[in-house]
């Protein structure tokens, strides 16, 4: 084989790169948090359930196991290998740690056992937020609502943050008028301290759909932030005001009583111990184009003079570049969608990308951003659900945003649209174990004939990847409730069901009655089904007295989540008086050993949005369930040592390669080359020097954008890229 080269007049050079690790961009490691073993020891019988994390960095065999003591005294004959529980019979006292064993040789003790001297909970006392009038003298008072967790100290256990709202009704959905009250945060600690509280304030609505809160280390420092809309007179943790104290917007006449049309919009990412606020920017994308926009601009806008539309806000983390998390706002999903990345890096707020399905061009699937028209559907348009989404969906080693019935790439562009519309609820795990990738189970509200609907699609299981429907079922009218989970003992694969057809394995074969609930699934059981949630129970497993459920008719929890112990779930709920949160936890053992499911990054992403608007139970990207494979394999994260320089302004070092040919691009905080249209379809050989000159790799490429870490595994570093026209004549 012999070699022709062709130059092509195309050299970059001075390209500074803002990629960590050397590995190619499939193979990346997702920074996830640092946490302790999440020891417990639950009151069970005469004796004590003690229960901890496995992560996601030990090895997943038999190889590796703990010993478990009660002071001083090892309980268990033989190293634990097949679970992380273990009950204790032995009598007396003692504080209980567990040690990780690996080889025979034992690592140092956990930090001490969280006692659970009642039996099922712990116990979270509350403060509620003062009492207050809206502008017509009625009275309101807040009840604890949806609630996030993360590790807001850095001290490897996590601590809750529980949004409040006013009762109804003086908390309102967007398609009602009416004042509100405002709407607090709190963080508490597990042991009952509160560390801080902030106001929204009046100018931020009070509902399902206003305020979305991230709450995730975003920097690395090993601190969770919390990140979250706000506006003038935004109180923060430490009682500093965030624009203009005494700006009022309210809308106090006609039919926008109650509603915010108008004034500035922020976001603003607080710090996780004190809540103080570190930086502010301006929402993307604002309601209109100025601050007091009229009626026509916003029915221009969002088709809509209520707000209704433009009002309804998501938001997620995702792990855009494969490797750090990014925030993810988003506002809109009737009509127009907005999705705004956001990295939160070096004390500054950046944005790396903005969707926005008002702009002119098309998604990666040919179909155009924005529809033909508002309700038409051929396009990305009308498509988002009252809750999202983020995966790796494609396989690519970077996150997707699952938006409804569409999907947003990494780098913020559409992936596709399935053009199946709105709907109300969302899922998105390894449901079939025998299909490579995730699936996703949506319901749909638009069920009409076409152009205003998608046909009569009233339940879709998709492949994630290219949006292909897998099996429907069909009904007409709005199908306003759907889940999944892997219920049935025996059945391999998740089980289906909606407000239309029956009970489904992953065939669309049926497999008996669906439950008669359709709102959350969570783990408790000794075995790898999952129980359903609904209101303040677990069927089968777990019956409350004294608790409330959040969000009117939807029963929500205040989260469910994997907060400590084994893979199992915790269920948080509030006392119907507000004067306390229960942490439900199992004390069921189990001999099923698999890590922590917060590092799974699809499922610790879920846990962070779980609170937006509608919302869904999180979800993990393997599949767990009957007829799985344990030990599991590792997933591919890693922790953080330090906080991570992101500057993208580091000064090039003087350069002593091959000279450069004709045109330079330079490059800062991103990897990708693009090169001149007219070299579309050619083939290219193309070398890469460092500093110094030095060859330090070399390919052949087709494509006309040159990616060096997804493609060439390249590290941090500045580099010159030579591009010759490769010609292939065998001889």
């Amino acid at each position: 084989m012999k070699y022709k080269f062709k130059m092509i007049t195309a050299v970059v050079i001075g390209i500074a790169f803002m990629i960590a690790g050397s590995a190619s961009a499939a193979t990346m490691q997702r920074y996830m948090e640092k946490l302790d073993r999440g020891l417990i020891a639950v009151k069970s019988g005469t004796g004590n359930f003690l229960s901890w994390r496995l992560f996601g960095t030990d090895p997943q065999d038999n190889t590796f196991g703990f010993n478990v003591y009660k002071g001083s005294t090892k309980l268990n004959t033989a190293v634990i290998t097949n679970a992380t529980c273990y009950l204790d019979n032995s009598g007396g006292t003692g504080t209980y740690t567990v040690k990780p064993v690996t080889g025979g040789v034992e690592g140092a003790a956990s930090e001490n056992a969280i006692v659970i001297d009642n039996g099922s909970y712990i116990n979270i006392p509350l403060t509620p937020p003062p009492s207050g009038t809206v502008p017509d003298g009625s009275t309101y008072t807040e009840d604890a609502n949806d609630a996030s967790c993360g590790d807001l100290d850095g001290d490897g256990q996590y601590e809750i943050v529980l949004k409040w709202t006013p009762k109804d009704p003086y908390s309102h959905d967007n398609a009602q008028s009416g004042y509100t009250g405002p709407t607090y945060l709190d963080a508490y600690k597990l042991n009952g301290t509160k560390m801080w509280r902030i106001n929204l304030g009046k100018n931020i609505r009070s509902g399902a759909h206003y305020t979305t809160f991230l709450v995730w280390d975003l920097d690395g420092d090993g601190k969770a932030e919390v990140a979250c809309k706000t506006a003038d007179g935004t109180i923060d943790g430490v009682g500093k005001v965030i624009g203009d104290a005494t700006a009022d917007y309210v809308d106090k006449s006609g039919g926008n009583t109650g509603r915010i049309m108008k004034g500035p919009e922020f976001w603003t990412v607080f710090d996780g111990k004190t809540g103080a606020a570190l930086a502010t920017t301006n929402y993307r994308p604002p309601r209109g184009p100025s601050l007091t926009p009229t009626l026509a601009q916003l029915q221009a806008e969002w088709n809509d003079q209520t707000g209704n539309r433009q009002d309804r806000f998501l938001g997620c983390v995702a792990y855009l570049d494969g490797e750090r998390p990014t925030a993810v706002p988003c506002r809109g999903y009737y009509t127009r969608s907005c999705l705004w990345a956001v990295d939160w890096r070096n004390g500054k707020i950046q944005d790396r990308w903005f969707f926005d399905t008002d702009s002119s061009g098309n998604g990666k699937d040919g179909k155009p951003l924005k529809s033909k028209t508002p309700t038409s559907g051929d396009g990305y348009e009308t498509m988002g659900c009252h809750s999202l989404r983020e995966g790796d969906v494609d396989g690519d080693g970077f996150d997707e945003i699952v938006y409804g019935a569409m999907t947003v790439d990494h780098d913020g562009k559409g992936l596709y649209s399935t053009g199946l519309r709105h709907g109300d609820a969302l899922h998105l795990a390894d449901m079939d174990p025998d299909r490579p990738g995730l699936e996703v189970w949506q319901v749909h509200e638009e069920t009409g004939a076409a152009p205003n609907g998608n046909g009569g699609i009233a339940a879709s299981f998709r492949d994630a990847k290219d949006g292909k429907i897998i099996w429907q079922d069909n009904a007409t009218g709005d199908n306003g409730r759907g889940c999944c989970g892997p219920l049935t003992a025996g059945v391999k694969g998740w089980q289906f069901w909606s407000g239309a057809g029956g009970l489904w394995d992953v065939s669309h074969k049926s497999v008996g009655s669906k439950p008669g609930s359709t709102n959350f699934t969570m783990w408790w059981g000794a075995d790898l089904t999952r129980s359903t949630e609904d209101g303040t129970s677990i069927s089968p497993g777990l019956s409350t007295s004294g608790m409330a459920s959040c969000n009117g008719t939807k029963s929500t929890p205040c989260l469910t989540a994997d907060l400590f112990g084994d893979w199992r779930e915790e269920l948080v709920l509030r006392t119907s008086g507000n004067d306390a949160l229960h942490i439900y936890t199992t004390s069921t053992p189990t001999t099923n050993r698999i890590y922590t499911l917060m590092h799974d990054p699809v499922y610790r992403m879920s846990v962070c949005s779980e609170n937006a608007a509608y919302n869904q139970p999180p979800e993990p990207g393997i599949y767990i369930g009957p007829s799985m494979t344990l030990p599991l394999a590792k997933p591919s994260i890693k922790y953080y040592s330090g906080i991570p320089d992101y500057s993208a302004t580091q000064q090039p070092k003087a350069y002593s390669g091959p000279t450069p040919i004709n045109y330079s691009q330079k490059v800062f905080g991103d990897h990708a080359i693009v090169l001149p249209v007219r070299y579309t379809g050619i083939a290219k050989l193309v070398t890469v020097y460092d500093c110094a000159g030095k060859l330090v790799h070399k390919a052949i490429v087709k494509n006309n954008t040159v990616d060096l870490q997804r493609d060439f595994g390249m590290s941090n570093g500045i580099y010159m890229v030579r591009v010759n026209e490769h010609n292939v004549a065998e001889k």
